[in-house]
């Protein structure tokens, strides 16, 4: 019998499936097409299916677990922040006033 899942998606809510929010389904979905190839080439070239397979399903399991976890850890837009964040400088140090003697004009608030 078919499941049927349902994609809730209210009105000024994030999309959300199974539990994945946001951009985590996207990240998801490239990972997956990313393990499709991976497993292509690999078994194109000649790998053994026995060596290929357990490698493309602990990847895949991997995948899962990270993006599941990033996605309960974070939400909707935190690990954006969280990189953000990681790039702002903690304080910013002049040697020189020239940088602010050669503003022309001045500030308008």
């Amino acid at each position: 019998m078919a499941s049927v899942y349902h994609i809730n998606k209210g009105v000024s809510r994030p999309i959300e499936f199974k539990g994945l929010k946001a951009q985590y389904i996207a990240y998801l979905a490239v990972g997956l097409v990313f393990l499709l190839v991976l497993f292509a080439a690999l078994y194109i070239m000649g790998a053994s299916l026995w060596a290929v397979l357990p490698l493309v399903l602990g990847l895949g399991s991997l995948l899962f677990f990270t993006v599941f976890k990033l996605s309960h850890r974070f939400g909707e837009h935190g690990l954006m922040k969280f990189f953000a964040r990681r790039g702002v400088p903690r304080f910013i140090c002049f040697r020189s006033r020239r940088v602010f003697t050669g503003l022309k004009g001045g500030m308008r608030w």
